[in-house]
Parts: structure tokens; sequence; C-alpha cells
């Protein structure tokens, strides 16, 4: 643990930011960008711009409110400057990347992107902004390295409101969830990302598409499915029975058995518990089935079914609970069940990234209507808690490891457990005090340009 005391973070966020500023070139961008990363810093229950404006630059709102929403600069320079700094945390062929999205709930219908459409934080379909986002993650420490809106239908067909909102015209033909990822890993393989494995859930794995991309872009993937996807026996084979009167040469052999869905196809295989990550509570365990499949994903049957794909790992975990989650992995037949389990679950890190991006940075504080307001805030967002992974790394020495079986969160680089806090605003005020800063008030020790 990490005592925000003892953190003399100022020289070390300005020096660490350099590249950043050196990637945005315009010095009045260069001025005001350290200021708002400050502000998400910073403590306050709210990191809109005026709330942050009020407590870093009181006197230069407007300028402030300029620099996030104007349209005259793009994020791509700071987003290659953070892939590599994320590579440098915890890349390498132990990270995995993993593809999730996260919901910002939203009361109007106005700003971009928004929409009736499934929010996970709150367990329902409502109003919100869906942004995808990708997170390299090692050892238990997370780093998100992209967030991006999905524009649904609806969106993309209103030229309007589109206009209005200021989505740029390369950006409003539709693209799915799975399609903006895809694009996203081309972009960090680009930028020299390296890692072993890349995880999503089932809204992305049930695509086969979205499967076949994947297949192309990492080494191993695990993705979750719904148990209705059907899948065959890995012993499966195709017949080609006789040709009958003088039609047209059969194109595809017919299986020699039916799928079955997922949860039948596990029905009868023997579940083991197994111990996936030692929580701060004691170890975590569940109930995990494995058996190697292959999907049916191939060509279409004359009898309508499709065809065998490749063999793949078909996995089942039984909560305590009672609830069954089904995932397919193409990890070699050799591998054991407590290592897929293990990366299958390794996906919980992003989630906590989600939390603590919202909790004490601020990601869904955000009040601007634009699209580029949006993706500029969310990027400051990614380089402020990028900066809290380098300093926490940096104070406990260690690159990328399991820190205690603590989770990866900024909360972690100060010293008090969240855990003493109690009610939603007990913990937002604790969550606050942890954040790397030396005294209050906060514009006494920032230096806000003229």
């Amino acid at each position: 643990m990490i005592e925000a005391a003892a953190v003399d973070w100022e020289p070390i966020f300005a020096e660490w930011l350099k590249p950043f500023l050196e990637a945005l070139g315009h010095k009045v961008r260069q001025r005001w960008a350290p200021v708002y990363v400050r502000g998400l810093l910073g403590p306050g229950d709210r990191k809109s711009v005026q709330p942050m404006a009020a407590r870093v630059a009181p006197a230069d709102c407007d300028q402030l409110h300029h620099f996030i929403n104007s349209p005259a600069w793009q994020t791509a320079p700071l987003d290659v400057v953070l892939a590599r700094e994320a590579d440098r945390l915890v890349g390498g062929p132990e990270a995995v990347l993993i593809i999730d999205d996260t919901a910002l709930p939203k009361k109007v219908e106005h700003s971009v992107g928004v929409a009736q459409q499934y929010a996970g934080v709150l367990g329902k379909t409502a109003n919100c902004q869906a942004l995808v986002s990708l997170t390299l993650a090692r050892g238990e420490v997370p780093v998100p390295v992209a967030l991006l809106l999905y524009l649904p239908k609806t969106w993309c067909q209103d030229r309007r409101r589109c206009d209005k909102a200021g989505v740029p015209v390369e950006c409003r033909a539709f693209r799915s969830k799975g399609a903006i990822a895809l694009e996203e890993i081309d972009r960090l393989r680009a930028a020299g990302v390296r890692f072993g494995c890349a995880l999503a859930d089932s809204g992305y794995g049930r695509s086969a598409a979205f499967r076949r991309g994947l297949a192309s872009r990492a080494p191993l993937w695990a993705v979750g499915m719904p148990k209705t996807q059907t899948v065959y026996s890995a012993a499966v084979k195709l017949c080609w029975p006789a040709p009958q009167g003088k039609g047209r040469p059969r194109r595809h052999g017919v299986p020699n058995q039916r799928p079955v869905t997922a949860a039948a196809a596990l029905k009868s295989a023997p579940w083991r518990s197994v111990q996936w990550r030692q929580g701060t509570k004691g170890p975590l365990i569940a109930s995990f089935a494995a058996r190697r499949v292959r999907k049916a994903e191939g060509g279409q049957s004359e009898i309508g079914h499709r065809l065998p794909g490749d063999e793949l790992w078909l996995v089942g975990e039984r909560r305590s609970s009672g609830e069954r989650r089904y995932y397919l992995a193409n990890h070699p037949a050799e591998t054991s069940l407590q290592t897929l389990a293990a990366a299958i679950k390794a996906r919980w890190v992003c989630e906590q990234a989600h939390q603590q991006m919202k909790e004490e940075l601020g990601l869904d504080h955000f009040e601007g209507r634009s699209w580029a307001g949006l993706h500029h805030h969310a990027s400051m967002v990614l380089i402020a808690f990028a900066f809290l992974q380098h300093l926490r790394l940096g104070q406990s020495g260690q690159r990328g490891e399991n820190l205690h079986h603590r989770s990866a969160t900024p909360t972690h680089l100060a010293c008090h457990s969240s855990r003493a806090a109690g009610s939603p605003r007990r913990r937002r005020a604790a969550a606050v005090s942890q954040m790397p800063r030396v005294h209050r008030p906060a514009q006494a020790r920032i230096k806000v340009p003229k």
C-alpha cells in the first residue's frame, strides 16, 4: 500500500505526461490538458467541467470547457502514446486484452449516442450511452486503453441529429460493437501492444464473425456464449452418402450426429470445484466443467443445421447462486481446467476498472452533448487512470504483478481501504481521500495556465 502523503506526485506527473503533451502539439492544448487531468485526479464528488474548474481554475471555466469540447483536435495521437505506456506497464505474452462495454446512463436524449439499450450497470434496458472498452491487464492490474462510443442504428439513420452532435461523417455508418472492438485491436497491435489472450463476454462471443476476427488477431481467446448456441462433439465426422439420381453433386458432407445446445453438451460432464483467484476475503471458488467440441458455425447442411467448425473448448461455470455461464476457448487440447477457469475469470479486472473510472475519475460525469467532447473526456480519464497505475507500480517496484491479490484500482494508491466505508456518500468520500494529492485546497497546489 502506498501512503498518499508520502508520494510527491506532481513532479512525477509532469514528467510522465510529457509524451502526451508532445502528441497534442498545440501550445494552448498543452497548457490545458494537465489542468483537466489534475481536475480528474483531485478531490470532489463531481468531475464535470464546471465543478472541476471551480476547484482547479476558478477564473477560467470557459477555457477549460472550450478545450474539452473543441472539435479542432483528435484523440488519435494520444491513443498511440497511451497504448505504448500501457504495454510498458503490463504488456507481454502473459497479458490479456479484455473486450467489454460500459454504459453511461442519461436522463436526456440529446447527448450523442443516447438510446434505449441495455445498461449492465443498471441490469436493465435504459436511456444511456454505450462505450466499447478495451483493457490491457496483467496479474490483476488493468490499464484501459480504449473507450469508443457505440452509435445505435437510430442515430446513424438520423443525419440531422448527427450533425447537431458533431458526429464525423466517417463515423456515421453503423458498426456493431464487435466490429468497433476488432478495429481497435488492429490499432493496438499496430502500436506495438503485446498480449497473449483476448477475452470477451457473450455479448461479443455470440457472433461467429467476431470470433473469426478475434481468432485472426489473438493467439489465444476465450469468449462467453449463450447456453442455447449449438455445438457438436469433437468426435463428429462428415459422411458422404452415395449420390441418388442425376442431380448436382453434394457440396457438403452430412454430420453423423446432430448438434446440441451448450447446456446439453455439458449435462453429463464432470463438474469440479476450482479456485480461480485469491480474493481479499479469501479464495474465490466456482464449479467448472469442460469438454472439446466443434462449434456449429460452418456451411449450412441440406437439412438446415450448421456444419461443424474448428475444434474448441466448451467451458461451463456453475456459481454458488446456481447460475450457469458458458464459454468457448481456443486453448490447446492439453490445457488444464484450472488454466481455462483462470483465463475466463480474468475478465473481472475490467469491470473493476470501469467502476473506478466512474466513481473516482468521473467517466460518467461529462455533461456535454457532442461526439468530440465525450471522446476527449474519455481520453483524459484513460490518461488519468494510466498515470495512477504508473504511480502505483512504480512505488511498489513491480510490473503488472499481483500486488497482494488486491484489485488493481486507483484507490489502492493510497492508505485507506474502501472496506471501511459504509454508505455510498462515505464510500465516495473515502475514494476521493485516497486519490494522489498533496494538500487541499487543490487549486493552491496546481499551476493554472494563463
